[in-house]
């Protein structure tokens, strides 16, 4: 399946398909020098396959986790463009997570003003949510992704044959953002995490969140607007993941437990049966109060004193609500 996204610069593609990695030549350009940007939690056999069918590639692997995306790691891979003698007519490819995605495509926009990017997704997480979108950055000063660009790929393949390997944590990790996006934006497919076999819809599940991704971000590619809907939960999701010093939590753990204060009572219910279907947190083991709130506070829809969350009252509905600081402290204290 060819899924194509327009933006403001063009237009690219999603391949969604099974065994697409293999002959990634044929939807990909890889006739020219390819950084391949990799970590070690990554099975080497993904890089190396898609190594043998570039011309020239160089790989990268860079340690795995969220402490990788850093400036350090930014400057190392800036610095193997140049070493290897990278043009303007060459391209760099993730093959990895979210963190993968996120570095390799902020290189690609910083290197000569910009040089071709693929994205190669491996985890559920990544291949439902920052895959798509165009959303590139790094960490900075214990800030998540507050360093970054709107740079959106030449091109996307998602091949689910990848998730074999992909431990059972790392697969709800993923199917939180899938049911996320159900919750603002699809009945049906909320419906289906209720009523349906999980590991019987991977392929379904991935195609309806793109789907709907899709038609957010080609509506709102830089996130003005609707495209604010994607942050459902994410504020305390956020907070939780800036606060959790020890890596507790995975972003989607966190995205599920940022979910249930901005929901209706009946919603809330509903999400929280799901979540457990799904082995998902449905509360926080411990927390400081004070230092997730403050974590809040840096959150980029803060305007002022003024915040804008994502509300769901009605399955498949949102509501974009502006409101003080004040309040959203109170919803969020009264949920911890």
């Amino acid at each position: 399946m060819i899924i194509p996204v327009k933006t403001s610069v063009g237009s690219y593609n999603i391949v969604l398909e099974r065994g697409a990695l293999s002959k990634a030549n044929e939807y990909l350009k890889l006739d020219r020098k390819v950084l391949i940007v990799t970590d070690n939690g990554v099975p080497e056999i993904y890089s190396q396959t898609l190594a043998s069918v570039c011309k020239a590639p160089y790989t990268v692997t860079l340690p795995q986790g969220e402490a990788t995306k850093n400036i350090n790691s930014l400057e190392l891979l800036l610095s193997k463009l140049v070493e290897y003698g990278f043009t303007r007519s060459d391209c760099v490819a993730a093959v990895g997570g979210g963190v993968v995605g996120d570095l390799a495509g902020f290189t690609a926009s910083c290197y000569m003003r910009g040089i071709d990017f693929y994205n190669i997704p491996t985890t559920f997480l990544s291949q439902v949510d920052s895959s798509i979108g165009g959303k590139t950055a790094i960490d900075f000063m214990g800030l998540k992704n507050i360093v970054g660009a709107f740079y959106p790929p030449k091109a996307v393949i998602i091949d689910p044959e990848t998730l074999k390997t992909l431990p059972q944590r790392q697969i709800s990790n993923g199917l939180a953002e899938s049911v996320k996006m159900s919750l603002t934006s699809d009945k049906s497919l909320f419906e289906l995490f209720e009523n349906e076999n999980i590991e019987d819809n991977y392929d379904k599940i991935i195609e309806s969140s793109l789907l709907i991704k899709k038609a957010v971000v080609e509506a709102d590619e830089k996130e003005q607007g609707l495209r604010r809907i994607l942050n459902f939960g994410h504020t305390l999701a956020h907070a939780i993941e800036t606060a959790n010093s020890m890596q507790t939590y995975y972003h989607g753990e966190c995205v599920a437990m940022g979910m249930l204060p901005m929901c209706s009572s009946d919603v809330r219910a509903r999400l929280v049966r799901v979540l457990k279907k799904l082995n998902l947190p449905t509360a926080l083991e411990q927390s400081d109060k004070a230092t997730l709130i403050n974590a809040c506070r840096h959150d980029k829809k803060l305007q002022g004193n003024d915040i804008t969350v994502v509300l769901v009252n009605k399955v498949g509905e949102y509501e974009l609500k502006k409101m003080p600081f004040a309040e959203f402290e109170k919803i969020i204290s009264e949920a911890l």
